[in-house]
């Protein structure tokens, strides 16, 4: 288009053109596509148009002029006006901006539960170390009520007992780290008095009465077996990341002792039954996600023995609270060597025999608190 001015009519009066006003109507606020689309035919009409609307009342076009109804097209400097964001476009779109940079941030999550995206689930997550004596049993409660007993002791009557104190009439997981009577006893009766509906083991045959009473009362109640291996179970909004023993492990029960990494949003508890150091060894050698920290809740390896938890393992780990579960015994559990190590990594330390059952209840955000019986 020409910037140059039109001719008049033939005998008909010129008259001095008018200048855009500046402020005028004619300024209005553009669409924030308006820049990107300057200079295209689309845009010049509609430019076009504003400078039609904002011409003086009273104004008649002549017999030279066009219309109002044809409105002259607009001409540089008035163009760029025309299109250019004005102070309350810029305005808004930095409100827009911030609104959804704001919104973005709200549903992050960050921890080893997290990423992003996704809200911190309600209520809290329950992990009780229970006090069986000298052998492990682990029971966790979902925000939902739905439970995981990991191990039961060496003792029928202790777990029936404890399910009694703590309202359990069903178990919706079952693990038996390994098949030692100091971890598997008690699930014979939590078999029997809470049905579990999935039961997970290490894969390995126990060789002794005991396993093969669990092993029976399981299939009387219909449970589904599976072998240990990298799966995930959801129990409500806690996620259950099994660990499996790592490969060529031979046919030891406590260097094929399954693993289990509790996530509830920013909150997690690590436990690896009876896990000697060939087994941790293998495991930070595969680099396994489930055993990278920090987790908040830890249970000792080994009842404290010397040979499980070693400067390595809790490299990774990063336990905040370590809890073993020990009872009166020959073996010297825990050691002194464990307790060294725990205190070199200024790791708070829990026991049941001295404390009793030991319980954690825990955030989503990462918090938690600790109870302890005694």
């Amino acid at each position: 288009m020409s910037g140059a001015p039109r001719k008049a009519a033939p005998k008909a009066p010129t008259k001095k053109k008018e200048r855009q006003p500046a402020g005028g109507a004619g300024d209005r606020a553009t669409s924030p596509k308006a820049p990107a689309a300057q200079g295209g035919s689309g845009s010049a009409a509609k430019a076009g148009r504003g400078e039609a609307a904002s011409r003086p009342a009273g104004r008649r076009a002549t017999g030279g002029q066009r219309a109002a109804s044809a409105p002259r097209p607009p001409r540089g400097p008035l163009h760029r006006r025309l299109t250019r964001p004005t102070p309350s476009d810029l305005l808004a779109l930095l409100v827009v901006g911030l609104t959804a940079a704001l919104g973005a941030c709200a549903g992050q999550r960050d921890g080893n539960g997290g990423g992003t995206g996704t809200a911190l689930p309600a209520g809290q997550v329950t992990v009780r170390f229970l006090d069986v004596g000298q052998g492990d049993a682990v029971l966790v409660r979902s925000p939902e009520g739905k439970t995981l007993l990991v191990d039961g002791g060496r003792s029928t009557t202790r777990m029936k007992e404890l399910l009694a104190e703590y309202g359990v009439d069903k178990v919706d997981l079952m693990v038996a780290t390994h098949a030692d009577s100091d971890h598997i006893t008690g699930l014979v009766t939590a078999a029997q008095e809470a049905r579990p509906t999935l039961f997970i083991n290490n894969g390995l045959t126990g060789t002794t009465k005991t396993w093969e009473r669990l092993v029976a009362a399981l299939r009387a109640d219909g449970t589904t077996f599976q072998k240990a291996g990298n799966q995930v179970v959801n129990l409500g909004s806690v996620k259950v990341r099994v660990l499996g023993p790592p490969a060529d492990m031979g046919d030891d029960q406590n260097d094929n002792s399954v693993g289990l990494r509790l996530e509830f949003g920013r909150f997690s508890a690590l436990m690896t039954g009876d896990s000697e150091t060939p087994e941790t060894r293998a495991w930070l050698a595969e680099d396994r996600a489930g055993i990278r920290g920090p987790v908040q809740v830890y249970k000792s390896i080994h009842h404290g023995a010397a040979n499980g938890d070693n400067q390595a393992w809790l490299n990774a780990v990063r336990p905040e609270t370590v809890t073993i579960s020990v009872g009166p015994n020959n073996y010297g559990h825990p050691t002194q060597a464990a307790l060294d190590l725990y205190a070199k990594n200024r790791v708070k330390v829990y026991r049941t025999d001295q404390q009793g059952t030991v319980t954690f209840t825990g955030n989503a955000d990462g918090t938690y608190k600790v109870k302890t019986d005694k």
